[in-house]
């Protein structure tokens, strides 16, 4: 861990919630929205999500699955995510998820004319911007927890 947690405390609430209080608390509800209030596939959602956490090396993020409504994606669905180019097992909108998440984390740059005719052709406008806001969540704050080394130690507040 980069962050002295003093003897007792819990680290993510200590950090998130105690060192930064009003940034923390406002980050620590941006993060909670992506998960309560999307609109997007349970798969699409975790296509974009595994791949965030396996550009980030976040161990807490590649271990999680998201459930919603009682139900997760299948257990070889990250390893699925990790081939998302060459797969049999996503639909066109789970790739386009997987490929969005790559490309805004490594390449944001290259987000060319021919992927955004895909893109519009499988996803409404404001798909895109929550899942634009999703993977920006998961790549900042899976870092963030990362590069502090609060990753092994992290958990998700109960909803």
């Amino acid at each position: 861990m980069r962050i002295d947690i003093p003897e007792g405390a819990d680290p993510v609430p200590y950090v998130w919630g105690e060192l930064v209080p009003e940034i923390g608390a406002a980050a620590s509800n941006f993060s909670l929205a992506v998960y309560a209030h999307t609109t997007l596939g349970l798969r699409e959602f975790e296509a974009a999500r595994l791949r965030v956490a396996r550009i980030n090396g976040c161990a807490f993020c590649l271990d999680w699955r998201t459930e919603r409504d009682g139900q997760k994606v299948e257990d070889d669905f990250a390893e699925a995510v990790t081939a998302w180019r060459t797969t049999d097992a996503f639909d066109e909108r789970t790739r386009l998820a997987a490929e969005y998440a790559e490309r805004y984390a490594l390449d944001h740059h290259g987000l060319d004319e021919d992927f955004w005719s895909r893109m519009t052709a499988h996803y409404s406008q404001a798909e895109i911007v929550e899942l634009s806001m999703s993977i920006g969540s998961w790549l900042v704050f899976g870092r963030l927890n990362h590069v502090l080394g609060l990753d092994s130690v992290c958990a998700l507040p109960q909803r």
